[in-house]
């Protein structure tokens, strides 16, 4: 089976700016899904999506092939990441490329685990999963969340479960943030990225940061000097 890597960067961050080229640690952000994919051997091909010139020389610094920048209309606030991937895939069809096997990788994936990537592929390569994707577990349970209303007052999400012992609810498990392997032909059915028979990979909490403000970058970078450290 073919399978492509995609490492999806554009260069509109508003919240942490240019985050997706920002050092981390030794080397660029998207270096490190980057190097994962590559690490992984999973991939017949690895490539960054982005639609940002600086960002495109990064990668290819990183060592990875950036074939064709991404349209106006993938790079706008509210081009999703299954409208990344339709045009990447399109493209490379264009060109008499196709690919049974996708890896949709966020591109401030640091911890992603090349071990645990070439599971994934193996789940997908064996029918086992149209979808394969790491997740977290919440830390405590969802349906005991609480919501706050306009005047600061708490109350509860869900008031069936207020009196649920914790033992006694389902656990919850949230995206990590990180990639998505799929099927493309599961793709090309539903439109979506997590869609079909969608497996998650649990991976531990302090595997995984999602990266959207300045904080969860400081708390990606205090865990990774603590593993190295070790």
């Amino acid at each position: 089976m073919k399978a492509l890597a995609i490492i999806a960067a554009r260069g509109g961050s508003k919240r942490i700016p240019r985050k997706n080229i920002r050092m981390f640690l030794d080397k660029p952000a998207l270096c490190w899904p980057i190097d994962a994919a590559k690490d992984s051997g999973c991939f017949d091909t690895v490539m960054v999506s982005t639609d940002d010139a600086i960002i495109a020389d990064t990668a290819r610094n990183c060592g990875t092939d950036v074939p064709f920048l991404r349209s106006a209309e993938g790079s706008g606030d509210h081009a999703t990441l299954a409208d990344v991937l339709r045009e990447v895939l399109q493209t490379y069809a264009a060109r008499g490329e196709h690919f049974d096997i996708v890896g949709l990788f966020l591109a401030t994936a640091f911890f992603a685990d090349p071990a645990m990537i070439r599971s994934a592929c193996r789940d997908l390569e064996q029918d086992v999963a149209d979808v394969v994707m790491p997740v977290l577990r919440f830390p405590y349970p969802v349906q005991r969340a609480l919501k706050k209303d306009h005047a600061g007052f708490m109350g509860f999400m869900h008031p069936e479960h207020a009196l649920t012992r914790s033992q006694d609810l389902e656990q919850g498990y949230y995206d990590s943030g990180q990639y998505y392997l799929l099927k493309t032909a599961s793709f090309a059915q539903s439109g979506n990225i997590i869609a079909g028979r969608v497996k998650g990979l649990e991976i531990p909490w302090y595997s995984a940061v999602d990266v959207d403000e300045e904080e969860d970058w400081l708390r990606a970078e205090q865990l990774a000097k603590a593993f190295r450290k070790r």
